[in-house]
């Protein structure tokens, strides 16, 4: 069955339109919403879906407005901003790299976020904002170490794979080293937060991601098109027109302040990156580097983890990155499962 049509516009302009992807866009953003919702009135003062919604529309009592607009929506909004961010820079990743494994999680950018955020815990006991910039100028210093180290006459997948993941191996030991030299109320701090969690998130962690989005996310989606013809190829995407490594490059640091910012603000929620663009790419059955299926993949996963998490164990009491971990490990099983019985591997 043929799920790509032409759209003719009066003006004379034609596109193509993938049906089926734009399906699984607007089901995935309806199950986000919908998680978010129900995350919302879920906590110790449970709140109905209509009241939610009711107040959400400005109706709601003073307690319920409070509640909802001043303790959850934030925290929310910074699950969906952080699913997102991450879904887009894993599926950037994934596609500069040509490899399914190329992914934050597995080149570092994890950790150096992480790195960052352990010098101001550990060595300087830094507020919750210092800890947010370390954490964001470790990522962001990560991503530029393994673009320089990877470089040879160009940027390839292979070679950018192997070196994030000698430079995650090293930053991985640091971490270490930091956790080992700092006090007993540091290195408790510190867990928690490379745990990934999205409690206590308020407006001042919305804002950033918001405006990070609103700027990176279009540009990205305006550079799908050189993104895929990439995929088949530098030669190829040359003969076409494409600047290869100004696009490969631009991309890059956007999936870095993308993954960088994100981390900084929950922590380094581990499998989202590596595993929505994925679960996205199985959905729409469409080659390329689906973004926008990868973003909403990410912000769906994100908001529903925590939604599991709070209604399994209590509200704050099992960080998020705890089950996104639980679920990506689970979903690696089974993809591993899958593929060794149909003799790919």
């Amino acid at each position: 069955m043929k799920t790509n049509r032409a759209i003719r516009t009066p003006g004379g302009l034609s596109l193509r339109v993938d049906v089926r992807a734009v399906s699984v866009v607007a089901l995935l953003l309806l199950c986000a919403l919908a998680a978010s919702v129900v995350l919302i009135g879920t906590g110790d003062f449970p709140i109905p879906a209509a009241d939610v919604l009711r107040t959400l529309a400005g109706d709601g009592n003073a307690g319920q407005e409070f509640i909802v607009n001043e303790l959850r929506l934030p925290r929310v909004l910074v699950g969906l901003l952080v699913g997102a961010s991450l879904g887009v820079g894993g599926a950037l990743f994934q596609a500069i790299s040509r490899n399914p494994l190329g992914s934050p999680d597995v080149l570092g950018l994890g950790q150096g976020a992480t790195a960052g955020a352990l010098v101001m815990i550990v060595l300087f006991s830094g507020s919750a904002a210092q800890v947010t910039l370390g954490a964001l100028v470790g990522g962001l210093a990560t991503g530029f170490a393994i673009y320089l180290l990877a470089w040879k006459r160009g940027v390839h997948g292979y070679r950018l794979v192997l070196v994030g993941i000698g430079v995650s191996a090293i930053v991985t030991a640091l971490n270490g080293y930091l956790l080992t030299v700092s006090d007993i109320v540091d290195a408790a701090r510190a867990v928690v937060w490379m745990t990934g969690s999205l409690n206590g998130r308020d407006w001042d962690q919305v804002w950033p991601l918001l405006m990070l989005c609103g700027v990176l996310v279009p540009f990205v989606l305006a550079n799908a098109r050189g993104l895929r013809m990439m995929e088949m190829g530098d030669d190829v995407s040359y003969a076409l027109g494409v600047r290869v490594e100004r696009v490969r490059l631009l991309l890059l640091v956007a999936a870095v302040l993308l993954t960088a910012t994100a981390t900084a603000a929950a922590g380094p929620v581990s499998f989202v990156a590596l595993t929505a663009p994925q679960l996205a790419r199985r959905l729409t059955r469409s080659p390329g580097p689906n973004l926008l299926p990868s973003l909403c993949m990410g912000a769906a996963l994100l908001v529903t983890a925590d939604w599991i998490s709070q209604r399994t164990f209590g509200a704050d009491q099992v960080p998020v990155g705890v089950v996104t971990g639980v679920l990506g490990g689970v979903y690696l099983l089974w993809l591993l499962v899958t593929e060794r019985k149909a003799g790919r591997i």
